[in-house]
């Protein structure tokens, strides 16, 4: 096999959840495919990474200083939900239960990886605490031990800060289970667990 098309493979083995196999077959697709459709999908890869950027105030990825959620007037202002990544705001969109704003934190808290609350946007969550008319947080971090522990303490943060706002503290319920990723739930597991949050 031609050393070119054994470094393509290798290179899109890099990928989350692609594998050797699928490695192949997505090479052998490209090499089949139009130089058209190509060029477009290299374009499309190139101009994300060089315009996509993190929302100033939540830290969802837009090509603007605030992503269409934080911009949207019809959006509950109210409602802030905590997640640990961007992609986890595709599932509680499709659930169609959420209508509020989002804080991303950008990973969870874990210890085994060098990963503290400093490293997370937790600042900016408790500065839209001071600045914001908040009514309730909804914590959604992943139901594992990271996730948990992130939680925990966020939770133990917007207790002790000192805000004029009175809101609740939620954490999703267990319409997912424990262990669980959200980017990899259903939407009605995700509706279920909105609909069924509990106060911490």
């Amino acid at each position: 096999m031609e050393k070119v098309i054994l470094d393509l493979i290798e290179q899109l083995e890099y990928l989350p959840g692609i594998g050797p196999k699928a490695a192949q077959r997505i090479t052998y697709y490209l090499l089949n495919t139009s130089k058209g459709k190509v060029s477009a999908l290299l374009q499309a890869i190139a101009f994300a990474k060089d315009n996509i950027q993190f929302c100033q105030n939540c830290g969802n990825y837009t090509v603007s200083k605030l992503c269409s959620i934080c911009t949207n007037p019809i959006r509950n202002k109210s409602l802030i939900c905590i997640i640990e990544q961007p992609k986890d705001i595709i599932g509680l969109e499709a659930s169609g239960k959420y209508n509020g704003l989002y804080l991303v934190l950008g990973g969870q808290i874990s210890p085994l990886d060098n990963i503290g609350p400093n490293d997370l946007r937790i600042n900016l969550l408790l500065h839209r605490v001071q600045t914001d008319n908040i009514s309730e947080i909804i914590i959604a971090t992943n139901l594992n031990l990271e996730g948990e522990l992130t939680a925990n303490y966020i939770k133990d943060k917007l207790a002790n800060s000192k805000s004029n706002n009175h809101f609740k503290i939620t954490r999703i319920a267990s319409g997912l289970p424990a262990g669980s990723d959200i980017e990899f739930a259903d939407e009605i597991t995700l509706g279920r667990a909105l609909d069924y949050r509990t106060e911490i």
